[in-house]
């Protein structure tokens, strides 16, 4: 992944705080129903009536959280869920610490 595809996604508002939701999710997505947060996530759903943006503009937002390896989706029927993505969190703690 590049370093500056990483970048590029955090340097949005409202990206931010869905990471930081998502940090969270049982304590900022209480309405979710049948939440199964550790597992699957917070459903795209969910995350869009937080943001107050339309489903096209948080869909195209955690595409990118997803391409720079922020967030993982999982597909339950025809709903997808999001969840941090601790893998690609520690690669960015370890860009920062390393080469910045």
């Amino acid at each position: 992944m590049d370093h500056v595809e990483i970048f590029k996604a955090l340097s949005n508002k409202t990206r931010l705080q869905i990471l930081n939701w998502l940090k969270e999710p049982a304590t900022n997505f209480p309405e979710q129903l049948n939440p199964d947060f550790e597992n699957v996530g917070v459903c795209v759903g969910q995350i869009q009536i937080k943001a107050g943006l339309s489903q096209s503009t948080i869909s195209e937002y955690l595409s990118i959280l997803q391409r720079a390896n922020l967030v993982c989706a999982t597909r339950v029927g025809q709903w997808t869920y999001y969840k941090r993505s601790e893998e690609g969190l520690k690669l960015l703690n370890q860009i920062i610490n390393t080469e910045l």
